[in-house]
C-alpha cells in the first residue's frame, strides 16, 4: 500500500470515530441536565444506535454494493448527518431532538461499514495493514474526548449548566461536514456485487443461520445478545454517573477505557492462544461483574480509584469478549458465509441486544433515582447480576472445543 493511501485512510478513521466519540458519550448527561430527558428517553436517545444497525445491512446491501462507489455513499451519508446533528444541535426539548438523532444514527451506523470497505479495498494483506488503519479511529475517540474535557471545558458543572454541552453536537455537524466532502478525495471503491440479483437472504445474511444449529455456537450466540444488555448500561450512563458523582473532566475519564481497550487487544492473542476461547471469554464476563460492582460501591470522593478500576476493565470486557467472538465466529463460519456471520452477530447485538439494554437502562435509571431515589448504587447493581448470570450460562453450556487461531 502507497504511504499517501496509508495516510488517506488513517484519516479517515480518525474523523469516523472522533465524530461518534464526540456526541455519545456525553449525550447522558446533556439530555438530563439541558433538555430534562427521564432515564426512558435517554434510553430512547441512545437506542438509535440500535435502530441504525439494524437498517444498515439493507443500505449496504440494496445500495452500497450494487449501484454506487463506497465513497461516495459513504460522503453522502456523512453529509447528509452534518445537516441532521446541526438540526439536533439547535433542539431545546426532546421531542425535538429525538427525531434528527435517530436519522441521524441511521444515516451514521451504515458508515461503519463503509470506512471498512473502502481501506479493505486498498489492502494486499488485511490482517497486517488494517490494525494499523484502524488504530486511529480509536486514536480520534480518544482526542476528542481530551478536547471536550481539556481544550473546551464542556464538560465542567458550570458550562453543563450554562448548556455548553450542546457544542458538542455542533463540533461533531462540523467533523461530519469535513469528512463528508474528504470522502470524495478517498481512494475507488466500487460496487462489489454490481449486476447481481438482490436477494434478502444475502442482505441479512440469513445463510449464517445454519450454523446456529451448532450447539456452541448458539450458546455464544444467545449469550452475546444479552451480555449486551448490561453493556447498555456502561454506554448510557458512564457520563453522567461521572458528572454526578462530582467528577471534573469526567468525559476525558471515559477515554481511559479506550486506551484500556488498545492494550488489552495487543494482550489478547497470549490469552486466546494459552487459555483458549472458553476461558478467555469467561474473562471478559467475569470482568462486566466486577467492573459494575465497582461503579456501584465507587464514589467521586475517596472511593474514585474504583470507579477508574472499573472503567480500566472495559478493555478486557470489550476485547476479551467481541474480539474473542469474532475471531470465533470467523473459524466457526466457513468461507463462503464468513461476513453473513460476522454481519448477523453485530445485528444481534448491536441491534437487537441493545436496543433491549438501552430500554431496560433507562426503566432502571427512572425507578431508582426519580422514582425511588435509591441512587447509582442500584442502578449499578442490575447489570452486576445480569451479568454474572450470562457468565453463569455460558460457563454450563458451551462445551470446550479448539479452534484454530493465526496471528
Amino acid at each position: 500500500m502507497k504511504a499517501s493511501t496509508r495516510v488517506q485512510l488513517s484519516i479517515m478513521m480518525f474523523l469516523e470515530f472522533f465524530i461518534w466519540g464526540g456526541w455519545f458519550v456525553t449525550m447522558a448527561t446533556f439530555l438530563g441536565n439541558n433538555l430534562s430527558a427521564s432515564g426512558a428517553e435517554t434510553g430512547m436517545a441512545y437506542s438509535t444506535q440500535s435502530w441504525g444497525a439494524i437498517i444498515a445491512p439493507f443500505i449496504i446491501g440494496l445500495i452500497a454494493d450494487r449501484f454506487f462507489n463506497a465513497e461516495k455513499i459513504l460522503a453522502v451519508l456523512h453529509l447528509i448527518g452534518a445537516i441532521l446533528m446541526y438540526q439536533a444541535y439547535q433542539a431545546d426539548d426532546f421531542a425535538t431532538f429525538y427525531p434528527y438523532i435517530l436519522g441521524y444514527m441511521i444515516a451514521y451506523m451504515p458508515t461503519l461499514a463503509l470506512v471498512n470497505s473502502v481501506a479493505f479495498n486498498q489492502m494486499k494483506n488485511p490482517s497486517k495493514d488494517f490494525p494499523f488503519i484502524r488504530v486511529w479511529g480509536t486514536v480520534g475517540w480518544i482526542l476528542v474526548g481530551l478536547l471536550i474535557s481539556f481544550a473546551f471545558d464542556w464538560d465542567s458543572k458550570e458550562s453543563i449548566e450554562e448548556g455548553l454541552l450542546r457544542n458538542t453536537f455542533l463540533m461533531t455537524a462540523i467533523a461530519s461536514a469535513v469528512l463528508g466532502i474528504y470522502s470524495f478525495m478517498l481512494p475507488k471503491t466500487p460496487p462489489s456485487a454490481k449486476g447481481e440479483k438482490v436477494k434478502i437472504s444475502d442482505i441479512l445474511g440469513l445463510d449464517a443461520l445454519k450454523l446456529l444449529k451448532d450447539r456452541n455456537f448458539l450458546v455464544f450466540f444467545v449469550s452475546s445478545i444479552l451480555i449486551c444488555i448490561p453493556l447498555a448500561f456502561y454506554y448510557q450512563n458512564l457520563s453522567l454517573f461521572l458528572t454526578e458523582n462530582g467528577v471534573e473532566d469526567s468525559t476525558a475519564w471515559t477515554i481511559v477505557g479506550q486506551i484500556s481497550e488498545v492494550l488489552f487487544m495487543l494482550l489478547l492473542p497470549f490469552f486466546f492462544k494459552k487459555y483458549g476461547f472458553k476461558k478467555t471469554i469467561l474473562v471478559g464476563m467475569l470482568a462486566w461483574t466486577l467492573r459494575y460492582l465497582l461503579f456501584a460501591y465507587g464514589d467521586g470522593d475517596g472511593l474514585f480509584g474504583m470507579i477508574v478500576m472499573g472503567i480500566v476493565l472495559h478493555g478486557i470486557c470489550y476485547d476479551f469478549f467481541f474480539v474473542s467472538g469474532q475471531i470465533y465466529t470467523d473459524n466457526k463460519a466457513g468461507e463462503k458465509i464468513k461476513s453473513a456471520a460476522q454481519g448477523i452477530v453485530t445485528l444481534a447485538t448491536y441491534g437487537i441486544g441493545m436496543l433491549i439494554g438501552f430500554y431496560i437502562a433507562g426503566k432502571v435509571v427512572d425507578a431508582n433515582i426519580v422514582g425511588e431515589g435509591h441512587g447509582w448504587n442500584s442502578i449499578w447493581i442490575f447489570p452486576a447480576i445480569f451479568a454474572a448470570v450470562v457468565f453463569v450460562i455460558f460457563a454450563i453450556a458451551f462445551k470446550n472445543e479448539e479452534i484454530e487461531y493465526t496471528e
